[in-house]
């Protein structure tokens, strides 16, 4: 999917929630960004280094977990459909849209590990 503001492709992130379990979370915003649901990984396949742009413009230096979701389904209406692009590729091929290299390398990675092509 991409972000609302670059138009960049990238995966779901959002912050931490009190209560809730960081893949808990993760599987939230993956829902509300792209509209996917399914199985998500209780441990992080990866994780990088991000700077997150704040509303009054300031940078916030994240460390962003990665976690992987097994989709069984995207909904027809989600949060911010209006607000971004999804698209479906191989994972592998995938990765090459990615500009941000720590983000690519855990996709391409992940994609080895599970047998995905």
């Amino acid at each position: 999917m991409t972000s609302r503001g670059t138009r960049r492709w990238i995966i779901p992130k959002g912050w931490p929630k009190r209560g809730k379990s960081p893949y808990d979370t993760a599987a939230k915003e993956a829902f509300e960004e792209a509209g996917v649901v399914g199985k998500v990984s209780r441990r992080p396949i990866g994780s990088y280094p991000y700077d997150k742009i704040l509303e009054t413009g300031d940078k916030a230096s994240c460390r962003v977990d990665v976690f992987a979701l097994r989709v069984t389904r995207q909904r027809k209406r989600w949060p911010e459909k209006l607000e971004r692009q999804v698209r479906w590729y191989p994972p592998a091929e995938a990765a090459r849209f990615v500009r941000d290299p720590h983000l690519r390398r855990i996709i391409r990675k992940f994609t080895k590990s599970t047998k995905l092509r």
